[in-house]
């Protein structure tokens, strides 16, 4: 079930206040890929899309993880939570199909994992690993191509497809490393699928939030040192949240975006434009 709006945290001071802005997704229904927390950047989606009134359906990452999700899952009212690991053949397209046998369509996905091993991500870039390069590639990059392609029959009536970058794909941050190159590949990624799907009226977007306490960024050496950083370069002196990053979201998933496409939209707090 919904729950009350003020017991979903982090989320509790915007989350009435947008819903009572109106059903503006109602009848959206869309799959959230990569809650892991509460603190997540995807669950920060799924919450916003849902409090918007669209139907979501969120993926979990493995058993271990699930004990996390489902909770959350049940405080949005998810329509559906199914597992998915994208380096685990199959199941991917087990996902898609749950999805056609449910709903027949699909109007929105947001993608929202990445992945790089530890020890090449806390190298240099010319010090890492085939193995590594090519299993962050597969995780953080082509699992969204894949899941566009399995997407597309879905969007009968078009649809929109979000997936999340950082300011690191553009200029070269420090620690990192890995991650900018494979950012800077699911960049150029969205201009071509966007360019690729226009004629089927399905819009491609990636969203650049600033530096977010999320589990997975945790990963990066020092990152403290980049929160700290974020937070006194931005022209606002501050973070964004993942509610911010949301609302962005749903934005681009509502009409009011209809001639948008192919861009990379900031949520940074102005982070991005300060040299």
């Amino acid at each position: 079930m919904l729950t009350d709006p003020d017991s979903v945290d982090p989320l509790p001071k915007v989350w009435d206040e947008d819903s009572r802005v109106g059903d503006m997704l109602k009848g959206k229904r869309g799959l959230v890929v990569g809650v892991a927390s509460p603190e997540s950047i995807a669950f920060g989606c799924a919450a916003k899309l849902r409090a918007f009134g669209a139907e979501i359906a969120l993926t979990y990452l493995n058993d271990k993880a699930r004990k996390y999700v489902e909770p959350l899952a049940e405080q949005i009212d998810a329509s559906m939570l199914l597992p998915l690991d994208v380096t685990q053949p199959g199941q991917l397209e087990a996902v898609f199909e749950a999805i056609r046998e449910k709903w027949g369509r699909l109007d929105f996905l947001i993608h929202s994992i990445a992945f790089a091993p530890r020890e090449d991500l806390h190298g240099r870039v010319v010090d890492c690993s085939e193995g590594g390069f090519l299993t962050a590639m597969q995780v953080s990059c082509h699992s969204f191509i894949r899941m566009a392609h399995l997407a597309e029959p879905l969007m009968k009536n078009g649809g929109v497809l979000v997936t999340m970058s950082y300011y690191g794909a553009d200029k070269v941050v420090n620690n990192y490393n890995l991650m900018g190159p494979v950012k800077a590949a699911l960049e150029a990624s969205v201009r071509y699928m966007a360019s690729e799907l226009g004629e089927s009226n399905i819009r491609v977007f990636a969203v650049s939030p600033g530096p977010l306490r999320t589990r997975a960024a945790s990963g990066i050496a020092q990152f403290d040192e980049l929160i700290d950083m974020a937070a006194s370069r931005s022209p606002g002196q501050r973070l964004v949240d993942i509610a911010e990053v949301g609302r962005v979201v749903a934005f681009l998933v509502g009409g009011a975006s209809s001639g948008m496409t192919g861009d990379v939209i900031y949520v940074d707090a102005g982070l991005h434009i300060v040299a």
